[in-house]
């Protein structure tokens, strides 16, 4: 049995590398200690690989809480000291709407509605390009 798993109640979030840059996809909800254990994940992935950037989705989560808000907060506040900048990709309108109403922010993290679009405000270009259409053979 896997020791996040069982410490946390729900299953670790993956942190893939391309490139110089993380990305970490959000799936529904996540319980306080497994976004615990992510931002600690994310900063010894930086840390370990010297990216020099972090892309967050969240377009799988409907509720970003006050507690989620302070962890992605905090996760851009560290990636800042370890010379890498972070951006959150994907938010949903009605999150949005709700962040404000509560009053939350994300002091120090940049936004993109997209993940292609994160990519290139980290400077990858060629992540977010748009594809040549494909031929058909005659």
């Amino acid at each position: 049995m896997n020791d996040d798993f069982s410490r946390t109640g729900a299953a670790p979030v993956p942190v893939l590398r391309l490139g110089d840059i993380l990305l970490v996809t959000l799936q529904g909800d996540l319980h306080d200690g497994t976004a615990e254990q992510l931002q600690q994940d994310i900063v010894e992935a930086i840390a370990r690989s010297r990216v020099t950037g972090v892309v967050i989705d969240i377009s799988g989560v409907e509720i970003v809480d006050s507690f989620l808000g302070r962890v992605l907060a905090e996760i851009g506040a560290n990636a800042r000291l370890l010379a890498a900048q972070t951006v959150v990709a994907g938010m949903r309108p009605a999150v949005a709407i709700t962040m404000v109403e509560l009053g939350l922010t994300l002091p120090g993290l940049r936004t993109a509605l997209s993940t292609e679009a994160a990519l290139e405000l980290l400077g990858r270009p060629d992540a977010a390009a748009p594809r040549a259409p494909r031929q058909e053979p005659r």
